[in-house]
């Protein structure tokens, strides 16, 4: 076992996650409409450069993915709390367009090797295979960003305004984001890491560790090996409408829910009940559906966005509380999904780098959430929800199309979890 127990590194992952969440993801929502004031800019550019941001995160995942692979998370996890300092201080100190584009971009850059991907990557680079539970865990955690980041951040920016508040939101991430992922587990070198993982796995399957033993381990652990071009364009697929679902809901959903006939305080109210459901449905994935095939979990909550959007288009204001349940619960699934498919498909070796991979079209699907989802509300109203009720079945259809190899098992035992980690 890691030296450093894996309560404690969800622990401190998880809240490491939750600031790093808090302070990018979520701090548009808050500071958009004094910053754009103070600048002279609309709450579109502000938003313009957040979707920059995001492209810059999609481009350099892969690259932050790969150096987790070769290094561990560790380094690169606490290398991106120093670039969200530098954006958000540059954020602070931005001056007009073009400064605020830049601030941006500069926090795309953190967001790159500081967000999901890049600790579900860490994770999986620590325990290989059996980083289901923790990524679970961590997502619990970092689940409640937006509950923590936005009250802060509007307290803040009532009390000190939206620069200082950057400001904060920098100072954080340098006194109590960096120490925390700097004191996750070392990892260990590539040949070294292979042979205790041989040495691991000899009791749990004899045959196949001795046929590995009798060859000599040349292959860095970082070398992501080929995958089926089917399987990794599906499970794109999957995550880029996923992303693009989850961003358009969130960007869109009080406006979505008054043109369905829902009232001010009712939209409010079932907002408030997003966020709960995706821990209750992350709770449901870490308890109920845990020894499930991490496909299972995913079919389940891909149809849950459906069956809601569904049920608010035909019922209108009655099934608010409903779409807003069945949505954030099959949110929360998915995102775990995120991190423990690309295992259950593919394996632990080249992880990060994978990881990196699948989620470009994600991020940039993401980046275009807002602005595309915003055209359709323009043309359709309320039928927009039939445009996310179609996306969400397809990432239904996607799914059910997906499967896992049967040599994946018998690869995955030679490249399971170290027992031993230094510190």
């Amino acid at each position: 076992m890691p030296s450093t127990p894996r309560t404690r590194t969800v622990l401190t992952l998880g809240t490491a996650q939750t600031l790093a969440w808090a302070s990018s993801y979520y701090l548009p929502a808050i500071l958009a409409v004094p910053m754009a004031r103070d600048l002279g800019v609309s709450a579109a550019t502000v938003f313009a450069a957040f979707s920059a941001g995001l492209v810059i995160s999609a481009f350099l995942g892969p690259r932050a993915g790969r150096a987790i692979d070769s290094f561990g998370g560790r380094p690169v996890l606490a290398f991106s709390n120093i670039v969200f300092a530098m954006g958000l201080a540059a954020l602070g100190l931005a001056s007009g367009r073009w400064s605020l584009f830049a601030a941006w971009m500069v926090i795309g850059m953190g967001m790159a090797g500081g967000l999901y991907e890049a600790a579900f990557a860490t994770l999986v680079r620590l325990y290989g295979r059996d980083s289901r539970n923790v990524i679970t865990g961590i997502t619990l955690i970092a689940g409640f960003a937006s509950t923590v980041g936005w009250p802060l951040s509007m307290a803040l920016e009532a009390w000190m305004g939206w620069r200082n508040t950057c400001f904060v939101w920098a100072g954080l991430h340098v006194l109590l984001g960096l120490p925390l992922n700097l004191s996750l587990p070392k990892v260990q070198s590539g040949r070294a890491l292979q042979a205790n993982q041989l040495s691991d796995d000899a009791g749990a399957a004899t045959a196949t560790a001795t046929a590995t033993a009798s060859t000599p381990i040349t292959t860095s652990v970082s070398a992501a090996p080929p995958v089926p071009l089917r399987s990794a364009v599906l499970l794109a697929l999957v995550f880029a409408l996923t992303w693009f679902i989850s961003t358009a809901m969130a960007a869109h959903l009080p406006t979505l829910l008054s043109a369905s006939g829902v009232t001010l305080s009712m939209a409010v109210t079932a907002g408030a009940l997003i966020g709960p459901a995706q821990v209750a449905g992350r709770l449901l994935e870490f308890g109920v559906l845990r020894r499930a095939h991490p496909l299972l979990s995913a079919r389940v909550a891909a149809v849950m966005h459906p069956l809601g959007a569904i049920a608010l288009a035909v019922s209108g204001a009655p099934a608010a509380v409903l779409f807003a349940l069945l949505h954030g619960a099959g949110n929360g699934v998915l995102t775990i999904a995120k991190g423990t498919l690309p295992l259950a498909l593919f394996g632990p070796q080249g992880y990060g780098e994978r990881q990196g991979l699948l989620m470009v079209p994600a991020r940039l699907a993401q980046a275009l959430a807002p602005w595309l989802f915003g055209l359709c509300m323009e043309r359709l109203g309320a039928g927009a929800l039939w445009v996310s009720a179609a996306l969400g079945a397809l990432v239904s259809v996607a799914l059910a199309l997906l499967r896992q190899s049967p040599d994946v098992e018998i690869a995955l035992v030679s490249l399971n979890t170290p027992r031993e980690l230094r510190r």
